[in-house]
């Protein structure tokens, strides 16, 4: 039997502004309302369904990308001014990390999700 991943809820404090958000940084348009949820899917059909809350949890999401892919993310992170990190503590400002023999960047959404974006995955 196999076992996939569908779909997660991501809370925020604005469903659209946050899918938007997310979507323009990974290049992945965002999908129509569908009732509460704002839906950002990824190229493997895991949805994002973004739902708005009065109080969030941040919560950690991780994309693998290829290595074009990278410089694309990677460049607009760059292009709209966002801090970002080496790893998940956030300790190594303004670095990637070339962890397996790939490149991973961690950065924040606007509701304090630790984003991921890596080009290998981890062992």
């Amino acid at each position: 039997m196999a076992v996939d991943l569908n779909h997660t809820i991501v809370q925020s404090r604005n469903k659209r502004a946050s899918a938007e958000f997310l979507g323009g940084i990974l290049g992945l348009p965002v999908g129509k309302d569908w009732g509460p949820f704002t839906p950002l899917e990824t190229s493997n059909g895991v949805t994002l369904d973004y739902m708005e809350a009065t109080s969030i949890q941040p919560n950690h999401y991780c994309f693998i990308v290829s290595e074009p892919e990278f410089d694309a993310i990677f460049a607009r992170i760059q292009e709209a001014g966002l801090e970002f990190w080496a790893d998940p503590g956030h300790h190594t400002s303004g670095e990637i990390n070339h962890l397996y023999g790939g490149r991973g960047v961690y950065f924040d959404d606007p509701d304090g999700h630790n984003m991921e974006v890596i080009t290998a995955p981890y062992a």
